[in-house]
């Protein structure tokens, strides 16, 4: 073999050793907030959904729910980025008529009941950026109490396709029909 030959050889491998070590991808650790996702139906087996949540489940950590989502402040309700909701099928969301798309989902937290709403602005950050210009519907949620403590915020549905709110002993519960 040449030397040219060998040394273009020697210098591919050596470039190609090289970038493989430098491209390597480096995964972080799990999210303290991991994200989650909601459908309903809630069935696993049910491929056509009419509604779909995603959305971060921050942990109490020992933390009061209050805290963490204070009264009359806008929450973006989990953590990281807003909730974001999917209407496959024009609804109602509680009392108000929605059309179909997918919405960011803020609350604002009460003693006796929520505002629970939906804006158009999609891919945000948190609620830094709220702007209720581009509120689509707010909707008034009663709160109850539940008798298990959940310790990751969590959204789920039942069987009459209500949305459930649960964090803590706290319960928010917004009929979707």
């Amino acid at each position: 073999m040449k030397k040219s030959t060998l040394f273009s050889v020697l210098t591919f491998a050596c470039v190609l050793l090289f970038s493989t070590t430098i491209s390597a991808q480096n995964f972080s650790g799990l999210d303290k907030s991991p994200m989650d996702a909601a459908s309903f139906p809630s069935s696993y087996k049910v491929s056509d959904k009419q509604v779909k949540v995603i959305y971060s489940r921050p942990q109490l950590k020992g933390r009061d729910v209050k805290k963490l989502a204070p009264n009359g402040k806008v929450w973006r309700t989990g953590a990281n980025e807003a909730v974001e909701i999917t209407f496959y099928q024009d609804k109602m969301f509680g009392d108000k008529q929605v059309k179909a798309g997918t919405y960011s989902m803020f609350t604002i937290p009460g003693e006796k009941e929520w505002t629970v709403i939906l804006n158009s602005d999609i891919n945000v950050w948190g609620a830094y950026s709220y702007n209720e210009t581009n509120d689509v519907v707010r909707v008034m949620a009663e709160t109850s109490e539940g008798k298990k403590s959940l310790e990751a915020f969590s959204i789920t549905f039942d069987d009459d396709g209500t949305m459930h709110l649960g964090w803590g002993t706290l319960r928010v519960a917004v009929p979707i029909k």
